[in-house]
């Protein structure tokens, strides 16, 4: 396949976008794009400047003056900086989380990154995750992928992320935190969470990650015709 293509993945909250995601960019040799890390690192400099985040004129105030950029180490995952500042760790924090659901909620912050995620799929082939992106970012993506697995099974897994990172994690906070994520994406008067009506449906709650990984391989190549390349694969 050689005309530039884009893979929209949605879904709600720990389902498992960012891993899978990752994995198959570096196996079909194209760019991941995690949209809710660009929003996490909102949330941190509000959450840092002690700013109300359901207030939008307060948060959009601050946006001028944030600096995000999106990197690629060597090993070809995505790193976050907030005006130079690696944030990558930071914006993981539970609590994070919260800020980042609270604010993606506003319009004013959602137009602001509007155009940089669009930016980098214009310019690349791209594997982008999130909860809008087939159905407002990249509404015309060749494929799209609503993502999704129980709210328990995602908590379980969010637990064991964050363990392996180092990051000591209570099971019963990380479910209401993402139960609460649930209800603040799903109900947003800005771009609610919601598979697009042409999206595929993959449900992970009974597979693991290998079984995920190898599933969604399989509708990408069926559906954009194109072979893994890369070591992932």
């Amino acid at each position: 396949m050689s005309r530039q293509y884009a893979i929209a993945i949605d879904g709600p909250s720990g389902a498992g976008k960012s891993s899978l995601a990752q994995r198959c960019a570096k196996a079909f040799g194209i760019i991941y794009v995690d949209t809710g890390a660009i929003y996490r690192t909102v949330g941190l400099a509000a959450y840092r400047q002690g700013i109300d985040r359901k207030d939008e004129e307060a948060v959009s105030q601050i946006l001028p003056g944030l600096q995000i950029e999106m990197r690629y180490d060597d090993n070809g995952e995505q790193r976050m900086y907030l005006n130079g500042e690696d944030v990558s760790r930071e914006i993981r924090m539970p609590e994070i989380s919260i800020c980042a659901s609270d604010v993606s909620a506003l319009p004013k912050v959602r137009a602001f990154l509007l155009e940089m995620q669009r930016q980098l799929a214009r310019e690349n082939n791209v594997i982008m995750d999130g909860r809008d992106i087939g159905t407002v970012v990249l509404p015309d993506a060749e494929l799209k992928i609503f993502l999704t697995a129980s709210a328990q099974a995602r908590a379980e897994r969010r637990v064991k992320q964050l363990e392996e990172k180092g990051v000591k994690a209570d099971f019963a906070e990380v479910l209401r935190d993402i139960q609460y994520r649930d209800d603040q994406d799903s109900n947003r008067a800005a771009a609610p969470l919601r598979a697009a009506e042409d999206a595929v449906l993959l449900d992970t709650t009974e597979i693991d990650f290998d079984a995920s990984f190898a599933k969604l391989c399989e509708i990408i190549e069926e559906r954009l015709g194109v072979l893994p390349t890369g070591e992932a694969s």
